[in-house]
């Protein structure tokens, strides 16, 4: 079976289109918060909301790089994730790329493009959820989706940062999971991507484990899920911001990206409201929860001295 781990050709994009002008509103930034994963929580969106407008930079902004809706299968929850995403600065993940599609591929599925290492239950499961999620939009919403781009392009202090929602080569793209980057040859592919992109820094989220990764070109960020726990026994969603001064506040990773101080922050979020907010519409039993509940009661069998890597 393909669906849910082919990667459909329109998804595909070279690091040349990541080198740019920072688009509109990023340019220029003392502080660039990017988010990714936020999974329909509206919680953790408004949480990351109210972060930024508390950050004391000047130049300030919210990116959120796709994959914001996904277990808010309830029209309103819907319509309130969306309308809030939408005030932000946008890219449109898998999940928002595959809703907005008319022609449903049925070789993409959830769109997610999964490896040989992910179960094939976990793959099916999450064309089932794609499915559900997408019988509760509009055609305006999903017209709104469409409209989205694949990547971005800022500037923060000196520093050049492209943003993306896989990798520097496809939207679905596992490159800089984790798991990639623990492998000789694809760090090289990482940083070949890097240097194409002409980027210092590039922030990635698709594969919703938390990377600092340093490369003889640059960084690479991968800024985890803001909607659900990233490490085990931490409940709290994750955000990066790239600053040129750092900011206080919960600070699970840390790193000097150049002249650039990168934090991935844990957003103040009620943990026990999330998971009941979670199961009245994912209950026992329900795809969502045979594939997520357990990352969202006690997080993956991650740890922070494992996301932070040097060269």
């Amino acid at each position: 079976m393909t669906a849910g781990r082919t990667c459909p050709l329109h998804y595909r994009y070279s690091p040349e289109a990541l080198a740019r002008a920072p688009d509109q509103g990023l340019e220029a930034l003392d502080a660039l918060y990017v988010a990714g994963g936020v999974y329909g929580n509206l919680g953790a969106l408004q949480a990351l909301v109210a972060l930024l407008a508390a950050d004391p930079s000047p130049r300030k902004a919210l990116v959120l790089n796709g994959d914001f809706h996904w277990f808010d299968v309830d029209p309103e929850r819907f319509a309130a994730v969306q309308a809030l995403a939408l005030q932000q600065h946008v890219l449109r993940g898998n999940v928002e790329t595959e809703l907005a599609d008319e022609s449903a591929d049925p070789d993409a599925g959830c769109g997610c493009a999964y490896p040989d290492w992910v179960d094939q239950s976990v793959v099916e499961r999450s064309n089932r959820i794609l499915a559900r999620l997408r019988g509760v939009t509009t055609p305006a919403q999903r017209a709104e989706l469409a409209a989205l781009p694949m990547h971005l392009r800022a500037q923060v202090g000196d520093c050049r940062i492209a943003i993306v929602h896989g990798d520097t080569e496809s939207l679905a793209g596992w490159g800089l999971a984790s798991e990639h980057l623990a492998d000789p040859v694809m760090k090289v592919r990482a940083d070949e991507g890097l240097r194409r992109a002409q980027a210092d820094v590039v922030v990635s989220s698709h594969t919703c484990l938390p990377v600092f990764q340093r490369l003889p070109a640059g960084w690479i960020l991968n800024n985890g899920a803001a909607g659900m726990p990233n490490f085990e026994g931490d409940s709290g969603g994750l955000v990066v911001r790239l600053g040129v001064t750092p900011r206080e506040g919960s600070v699970a990773l840390e790193a000097l990206c150049g002249s650039l101080h990168a934090q991935a922050l844990r957003l103040p979020v009620d943990a026990d409201a999330q998971r009941q907010s979670f199961l009245t519409l994912w209950p026992v039993g329900s795809d969502a929860h045979q594939s997520y509940f357990n990352r969202i009661a006690h997080g993956p069998k991650y740890h922070p001295h494992a996301a932070l890597r040097e060269i």
